[in-house]
């Protein structure tokens, strides 16, 4: 009934995603690749998060 009041738990967690491989890109047009491939590595750690998320409740 007050499903409509849970919060999403991978809505904050794609944000994060989407504003880390944005990072990426603008460290990756600078030159600074170092920069660039951690922030990169960041990302998917944080996509494969979602994607546990994602099958932890599919299952469920």
């Amino acid at each position: 009934m007050f499903s409509i009041f849970k919060s999403n738990p991978t809505k904050k967690l794609e944000k994060i995603y989407a504003l880390k491989l944005e990072k990426a890109m603008y460290a990756q047009r600078n030159g600074d690749i170092k920069s660039y491939s951690f922030l990169t590595l960041e990302a998917e750690q944080i996509y494969e998060k979602i994607l546990a998320i994602k099958q932890s409740s599919k299952g469920s």
